[in-house]
């Protein structure tokens, strides 16, 4: 990288950086679709997650309405998280807590995204706000990043690399969303839309077993960075697949003990019972639990991939058990009294029988989503800091 000439970012534009609307007001159905800082992460939005504001307000911030192949980056919460805006996003906006930056045509934006999320470029934002992690990256402080430039047939070259690696955990990540929605789809027709009146109705407790947790002091240091997985639902609320590899933190047996659920069996499905209600995944290891799930195993003749669609798709009715004045949750208690009808255990047998498979290829897919994501964070920063180069023909 030393041989590449470098540029303020503030240079590279065709328009001021700046940021978005500063007052959205309330969400408004069939509205301008709207990115908040949190929608961004990992060179990706979630655009399936976006709120949308009125034609009024995003008219009154026309100067950041989105036209696509811009770049956006997070200035607050989770400071300098970038992506690409693509063209399906056209006529959307943006919020005060992301920074839209417009490159000139002979900049490759994608090359700049994928410097920024390098470790050097996350080390170059960061040194412009006093060498330190901030909460907040200041416009005049990102203008004066500075960005290497290598030649623009090394910058498409780097990028092709890098994009051939995304585009393939795209492809795999889409067809994870098919696969579960099939399955979702063939539960709501076998088990909702034809769904038999003389089916008995039942409480969850005679379907399923819950178990709770809680977490072990803090302030006790022989409870923590030990061997055993220990979540809470911000893994969730940070994991976007269905199946959970790993956590955030890990306990001591110590710790362990301290739990009264114990280390719960591969195959629990977690759901999380507060802040909010509704997040799921089946654990792919062995876990403990906080005081934030419910935990359910599938041990009473109805299989963990039944108990997760009806969980799906009766969402509105659990939540509507959950009581709290500082945020929602629903206790174990209410969770196992709420009532289901029970399909025959023939018919469940069938519907197993054809979704496991689904189940089984997404599994398999995460694991080579995540293999990719390995090599993409090795080769990141090596060819961004020159180390590793592309051969270019």
């Amino acid at each position: 990288m030393s041989n590449w000439a470098e540029s303020l970012l503030e240079d590279m534009v065709v328009s001021p950086i700046t940021y978005g609307v500063v007052k959205p007001g309330p969400s408004v159905a069939d509205g301008v679709r709207f990115v908040r800082g949190g929608d961004i992460s990992s060179g990706k939005i979630a655009i399936s997650e976006l709120r949308t504001i009125s034609d009024i307000v995003s008219n009154q911030y026309e100067r950041t309405q989105l036209r696509g192949d811009e770049l956006l980056i997070s200035l607050v919460g989770d400071p300098g998280q970038v992506a690409i805006a693509p063209l399906s996003l056209a006529g959307a906006n943006v919020a005060r807590q992301v920074g839209i930056i417009r490159l000139s045509k002979e900049i490759n934006t994608r090359f700049v995204m994928y410097f920024l999320m390098s470790s050097t470029g996350k080390q170059r934002l960061y040194q412009q706000t006093g060498g330190s992690v901030q909460q907040v990256i200041n416009l005049k402080d990102l203008r004066k990043v500075k960005i290497p430039l290598p030649s623009p047939l090394e910058q498409k070259a780097i990028t092709a690399v890098l994009s051939s690696l995304d585009d393939k955990m795209d492809l795999l990540q889409r067809q994870n969303q098919t696969l579960e929605t099939l399955a979702e789809t063939l539960f709501r027709q076998w088990f909702v839309e034809e769904a038999e009146d003389e089916w008995e109705e039942s409480h969850l407790d005679s379907i399923l077993t819950v178990r709770g947790g809680t977490t072990p002091s803090t302030k006790n240091p022989e409870f923590w960075n030990g061997e055993f997985h220990w979540t809470t639902p911000r893994d969730l609320s940070n994991n976007p697949h269905i199946f959970l590899f790993d956590t955030a933190r890990k306990i001591t047996k110590a710790g362990l003990d301290k739990i009264g659920s114990g280390l719960l069996p591969i195959g629990t499905l977690l759901l999380s019972s507060r802040a909010p209600v509704g997040y799921l995944a089946f654990s792919e290891v062995p876990i403990a639990i906080n005081q934030g799930y419910i935990a359910i195993i599938d041990d009473k003749g109805f299989s963990k991939y039944f108990i997760y669609f009806w969980i799906k798709e009766n969402l509105d009715y659990i939540k509507s058990y959950a009581g709290g004045t500082t945020f929602l949750e629903i206790s174990k208690s209410s969770f196992r009294n709420l009532k289901l009808n029970r399909p025959p255990a023939n018919l469940r047998a069938k519907f197993d029988n054809l979704i496991s498979p689904y189940f089984e290829k997404i599994r398999t897919n995460i694991i080579q989503i995540q293999t990719l994501e390995k090599l993409r964070d090795t080769l990141l920063p090596k060819l961004m800091s020159g180390e590793v180069w592309v051969r270019i023909d």
